[in-house]
This record gives structure tokens, C-alpha cells and sequence, in this order.
């Protein structure tokens, strides 16, 4: 006799990825239904995201801040959900009891690309912030010394796009108005 696949039913997806986390250590994030996970940021990866957010606490506007290991939720949907490197919200996300933090309400998400990540990964994973409504996305490339600096999302696509090579500036639009420093970011070897 054969069993049914059991498949999680919807609304317990996030009940899933939790359990998975707790055992694993892992860090899961369910992108358009599906669960992704991926080792806790180490080493390098964890200088890029602590160097991109001194600059960033250093000129940050009034009222906002940088946060990590902090889930933005796709719209209408709490089993959707993706958890960048870095985030900028409102300060007062500090007091907030929710789980995750609405994506109109980020001015800015960082990604980091790991030493294994593939670029069906990373394109998924852009799309996904776009269809979220994040209206800034970076994504640093320690791999390659690279960046990408996305804005204009509509339709699941950023329509805005500039590229860059580690010892450029990024120049960040409103609200931030001012330039990082990825001359200073760790490579992988």
C-alpha cells in the first residue's frame, strides 16, 4: 500500500521552514511557494554585510535603519516570504511586534551572493523583490568584485538597473542621496 506524499498545506509552509531552521541551523526563506535554504552567513560574506552597514548607519537618513536576519513579506501573502542580508525600514520596526516586515516599508535590501549560489538562484530571488514592491535592491558579487543596483520595480521586473565592479561607488537614490564605498568589501578567493 502506498502512502500519499505528504506536501504542507497552505498556511504551514512558515510552520515548516521554522522547524527546518531549529534543526538545521539553516536559514529558510519561502520564495513564490517554494522553501530555500541556505547556510548562516560566515567569514567573508558576514564582513560585506557588517562594512555595507557602518556606511550605511554613518548617513543614514532620519528615521530609518539597517537590519539583518530580518523577513519581508510578499504582499497578501505570510507563507511568502524572503530574508535579505540587509534591510532598511523605519526605525520604529525596533518596537514592532510582527513577524515580518511589509515591503512597502523597505527603502532598500541587500543581498550578498554566496560562493555557491547559481544565477537561476539570483535571478529568481530579484524577481521576487521586485513582485514585493522593494523599491531598491543591491546586490553585492564577492565572487566576482562586482554589484548590481536595481530600482523602478513593476511587474515582477526592476526597470532600473546599474552595474558596477568592487572600487566603484554605488550611488543610492532618494532617500538616501549618497554614495557607497565597495572598495573596502572582502572577495571571495
Amino acid at each position: 500500500m502506498s502512502v500519499p506524499a505528504m506536501h504542507p498545506r497552505p498556511g504551514s509552509l512558515r510552520v515548516v521552514a521554522e522547524q527546518i531552521e531549529g534543526a538545521t541551523g539553516l536559514r529558510v526563506e519561502i520564495l513564490g511557494g517554494s522553501l530555500v535554504m541556505s547556510p548562516t552567513p560566515r567569514g567573508k560574506h558576514a564582513g560585506t554585510i557588517r562594512r555595507l552597514r557602518r556606511q550605511l548607519e554613518a548617513r543614514m537618513p532620519s528615521g530609518l535603519a539597517p537590519y539583518e536576519v530580518t523577513s519581508v513579506a510578499m504582499p497578501g501573502d505570510d507563507d511568502d516570504y524572503c530574508t535579505p542580508d540587509l534591510v532598511v525600514l523605519p526605525e520604529s520596526w525596533d518596537t514592532d511586534d510582527a513577524w515580518l516586515a511589509d515591503p512597502a516599508d523597505a527603502d532598500l535590501a541587500v543581498e550578498v551572493i554566496s560562493k555557491s549560489e547559481k544565477a537561476a538562484q539570483i535571478t529568481d530571488k530579484n524577481g521576487w523583490y521586485s513582485a514585493a514592491g522593494i523599491r531598491i535592491l543591491l546586490v553585492l558579487d564577492p565572487r566576482f568584485a562586482t554589484w548590481s543596483l536595481y530600482t523602478h520595480p513593476r511587474n515582477g521586473e526592476y526597470h532600473g538597473q546599474l552595474a558596477g565592479e568592487y572600487g566603484d561607488d554605488v550611488p543610492l537614490p532618494e532617500p538616501f542621496g549618497f554614495s557607497l564605498d565597495t572598495g573596502t568589501l572582502p572577495v571571495y578567493q
